[in-house]
């Protein structure tokens, strides 16, 4: 059904599916003898297509595969572009330090299998998404060269409609975690730098296995969990390890005068029946007044 705006926001202009560490094994060998990368993956996907979002773009942000197999490759592309395809939504790749370029590169964008920095621009109705390659080939810590930072200032040199979105794999943010600081974004200052006064909205990243948020520069960065395995933030910091639940992805809504980022579950529990698309209906059908009736009558 058409969107149904009750309060003061129009729907988004734009919606991102942001996916992130899937770190899947060639011949779905099981991640540690313990995580079945691939359940876990079609799992996320079949989440995402249950929500009902036709999103205008879905974003992996690295550790696609866990060894850089040709072979995993392969079966991520296999279980995704078929997805993909029927939301209608373009795939964005994102490196990793799990990764292997000339691998990546050859498998899932049939470039050249050579070790250049894997980077992107895409055009989505006036949104600008842009991925970035912080991986750093042989070591689990991150940088980004100069001379991808130039190439950054280019194409931040002329605004987007609907602005800008930065797509990596190690977030600039710090961790709580313990030696989580060892695998961190190094030089951060001098991405601060190239982004500094442009029309840069969000920053989207991953590698840390679990869910958090912060600002970096003054602008967002929405880390996502991983679909492989995630970090189990209950037990103190010294001791967290990882553990097979919590499992989830983001819906990142971009409006006019801000970027949401919704944590989405992946597990398919059970849920009430109060809200619909026929209460929808009806509740559109009424006036303001009626409405709030409504709500102060039945309190959800």
């Amino acid at each position: 059904m058409e969107p149904v705006q009750f309060g003061q926001h129009p729907p988004a202009r734009r919606v991102i599916a942001h996916v992130s560490d899937t770190h899947l094994l060639a011949g779905n060998r099981p991640l540690g003898g313990r995580y079945d990368t691939a359940a876990n993956l079609a799992a996320t996907l079949a989440a995402i297509e249950r929500t009902g979002v036709r999103p205008d773009a879905i974003v992996f942000t690295g550790d696609l595969t866990d060894l850089g197999e040709p072979e995993a490759y392969a079966a991520l592309r296999a279980e995704v572009e078929p997805f993909a395809a029927r939301l209608g939504a373009p795939v964005v790749w994102v490196a990793g330090n799990h990764d292997e370029r000339p691998a990546l590169r050859a498998g899932l964008l049939d470039a050249a299998p050579t070790s250049e920095p894997v980077t992107g621009v895409w055009d989505l109705g006036g949104l600008r998404l842009i991925a970035l390659d912080s991986t750093v080939p042989g070591w689990h810590h991150g940088e980004i060269e100069p001379e991808q930072l130039a190439w950054l200032r280019g194409v931040l040199a002329a605004p987007a409609p609907l602005g800008t979105i930065l797509a990596l794999h190690h977030p600039p943010l710090p961790s709580h975690i313990p030696f989580f600081d060892i695998l961190e974004l190094r030089d951060q200052s001098a991405l601060e730098d190239a982004i500094a006064g442009t029309d840069v909205r969000a920053i989207l990243a991953g590698h840390l296995h679990y869910s958090t948020s912060g600002t970096f520069a003054g602008i967002p960065v929405s880390v996502a969990s991983a679909t492989c395995y995630t970090m189990n933030l209950q037990r103190p910091a010294v001791e967290v390890n990882g553990m097979d639940a919590g499992q989830s992805f983001h819906l990142v809504h971009v409006y006019d005068d801000t970027i949401t980022h919704a944590v989405v579950p992946v597990s398919a529990a059970e849920t009430g029946d109060y809200f619909s698309a026929e209460w929808a209906r009806r509740m559109a059908a009424r006036t303001p007044e009626e409405r709030l009736e409504e709500f102060s009558r039945k309190r959800v």
